[in-house]
């Protein structure tokens, strides 16, 4: 993985302040400069919030972890990140499509960028910082059962709930991508 450069790394360390200071709703108990200092210990983790920025999802911070000492970040745009849309849910489904592939899948894509996908629990709470997927929807880390019967989960925010549907695992749709997580 290629390490930002200084300047690369305090231009995005600028951009994640900014958002961190204009979204404090999400993590009140929370200091800036204790998030600074462990990204800049950490930039390994700093290059993955950067693809997770690049992939327009909006990494911020929602959560301290004192038993790990670690911070959580999740994607925060309010609709599905723009250039991770329409992928199927995992390389499994993307194999066993034999015509009009996309271009990718959620779960490899995620791996890529060095992030997890989002579980069920994690979108409920996601949900309680703000309203996001109100006209998209994101792919869920899906329970090993449901998948191994060929579904996957998905959630979406409509008539002001959160509704947690599934598919075939195969499907795509132009408005469904996928969040991701990281811990640091």
């Amino acid at each position: 993985m290629k390490s930002l450069s200084e300047n690369e790394q305090k231009e995005f360390l600028s951009v994640l302040k900014v958002r961190f200071e204009k979204n404090k709703q999400r993590h009140t108990a929370i200091n800036w400069s204790d998030v600074e200092d462990k990204l800049k210990a950490n930039p390994d983790k700093l290059s993955n919030l950067l693809k997770m920025e690049t992939t327009d999802g909006e990494p911020d911070v929602v959560a301290y972890d004192q038993t790990k000492n670690e911070f959580l970040f999740f994607d925060c745009v309010a609709e599905s990140p723009k250039s991770r849309r329409s992928y199927c849910y995992d390389k499994e489904a993307l194999d066993k499509r034999k015509e009009n592939k996309p271009k990718n899948s959620a779960v490899e894509a995620a791996k890529s960028i060095g992030i997890e996908l989002l579980d069920e629990s994690d979108y409920r709470f996601l949900q309680t910082l703000g309203t996001f997927d109100a006209k998209t929807s994101s792919w869920l880390q899906t329970p090993e059962n449901i998948r191994k019967l060929g579904g996957a989960i998905f959630g979406d925010f409509r008539f002001d709930t959160v509704f947690v549907y599934h598919n075939g695992a195969e499907s795509y749709y132009a408005a469904r991508g996928f969040r991701g997580k990281l811990s640091v």
